[in-house]
């Protein structure tokens, strides 16, 4: 079994900042891609920023300059630095890892987080 814990979710005023956390724990061997989503009200589920195991890193482009995505492999944790927050950024975010339980898994796992709440007032 595998566990996501995220927090550092909350209340901010637009141009505020605020750190997400998520921990990875279980029955991992290796983690590949960490990365957040976020979904909005009505909306779908959309990728923020994903970092490799390498540390290569992708971001959406509503957030690039603002948001920081990175990893402590020691920690199994990955983390999301918001700086700048709009209200279009109110979401509820959700950690994403693909990973492998065994050295000789011959695919990856793609397990989800329960999702933290962002909310940013005008």
């Amino acid at each position: 079994q595998v566990q996501l814990v995220e927090s550092g979710g909350g209340l901010v005023q637009a141009g505020g900042s605020l750190r997400l956390s998520c921990v990875a724990s279980g029955s991992i061997f290796s983690i590949n891609d960490m990365g957040w989503y976020r979904q909005a009200p009505g909306k779908q589920r959309e990728l923020v920023a994903v970092i490799r195991s390498g540390g290569g890193t992708v971001y959406a482009d509503s957030v690039k300059g603002r948001f920081t995505i990175s990893r402590d492999n020691a920690k199994n944790t990955v983390y999301l630095q918001m700086n700048n927050l709009k209200p279009e950024d109110t979401a509820v975010y959700y950690c994403n890892i693909k990973f492998r339980s065994t050295p000789l898994a011959p695919s990856m796992y793609d397990w989800w987080g329960q999702g933290t709440q962002v909310t940013v007032s005008s």
